[in-house]
């Protein structure tokens, strides 16, 4: 990738996470002047969640512009884990969101209190949850096209908002049809369990990406289907291994091919399988070692730290 496509890359994902900024600061305004037309904690508790909403973003912002600087003498490799740790920070807010949710929600069924102004406040945050829901769209498409995983964090952290918003409606909805009060603090305690659910998988699949996790199944079958083409009596592989680093990937695989091949020879195999591969899987350095086929230290230096697809 160039500089000049590293660059625009960087502009267009920044546009992304300034338009999360923007609209959950807007969101985060709305449901809160919903909780204060009806005193409502359900209401409280989703609005509680928009100020999580708003850091977060912010810290997306940081962390995909830091991702997207090239590798210098300092990081050989980049920095594209720096997404995952603004995913992990994504969970652990998620976490603590819900944790206040829980506290007042809690306080709220021992406590209960009339509603006001129901009509108004359900209006507001119903197209409050409108505006976060197609804005998690389009933040979830942009993010799986740009292999981004702060941009799906984000995305996964405002639909996580989207259902909050959903339930509290329901919630207060019935507590108007019931004339239940407590009801609306178990709307907000069920919202608030649903939401720690949510911290957890985002902290599970963040702490993932930052262990080098390979990659994927479907990815793997990609790189085979290439190997597969130039296997061979003569050309042979082993030692496959892959991780992925935000949107970049890494492959590495030893190639044996005859040790009467010239260097030439081999280096345009490997230069052609490395190309081949790209085709398949954008935004991937490749690391290939030639050996020669006949020599028996070639064949023991495997490990079980590899992809079997044999």
């Amino acid at each position: 990738m160039t500089s000049n496509q590293i660059n625009n890359t960087q502009v267009n994902l920044a546009k992304f996470a300034w338009m999360s900024i923007v609209v959950s600061v807007v969101v985060f305004g709305m449901k809160m002047a919903a909780w204060w037309a009806t005193g409502s904690v359900g209401l409280l508790s989703d609005a509680l969640e928009s100020t999580v909403n708003i850091v977060a973003a912010v810290v997306a912002l940081f962390a995909l512009r830091t991702a997207m600087k090239p590798a210098d003498e300092l990081h050989h490799f980049g920095r594209g884990k720096a997404e995952y740790f603004s995913a992990s920070i994504e969970g652990f807010m998620i976490l603590l969101a819900a944790l206040i949710i829980v506290y007042t929600a809690i306080e709220r069924i021992i406590t209960p209190r009339e509603l006001e102004q129901i009509g108004w406040g359900l209006t507001i945050s119903t197209v409050a949850a409108l505006i976060n829901g197609g804005t998690a769209l389009i933040l979830l498409r942009a993010g799986k096209l740009h292999r981004s995983p702060v941009l799906v964090a984000d995305s996964k952290h405002l639909m996580t908002d989207v259902w909050t918003s959903v339930g509290v409606i329901v919630g207060v909805g019935l507590v108007v049809v019931t004339g239940w009060n407590r009801l609306d603090g178990i709307v907000a305690l069920a919202v608030g369990l649903n939401i720690i659910v949510t911290g957890v998988n985002l902290l599970r699949s963040s702490t993932a990406g930052l262990m080098d996790k390979a990659l994927s199944d479907e990815d793997h079958l990609k790189i085979v289907k290439v190997l597969t083409k130039y296997e061979s009596d003569e050309v042979k592989f082993h030692e496959l291994q892959t991780r992925e680093a935000g949107r970049q990937r890494f492959v590495s695989m030893h190639v044996l091919v005859p040790g009467a091949w010239t260097i030439q020879k081999g280096h345009d195999l490997s230069e052609n399988l490395e190309a081949d591969i790209i085709a398949e899987l954008p935004d991937t350095i490749i690391t290939t070692h030639v050996e020669p086929l006949e020599d028996e230290r070639s064949w023991a230096d495997q490990t079980e730290g590899q992809y079997r697809w044999r």
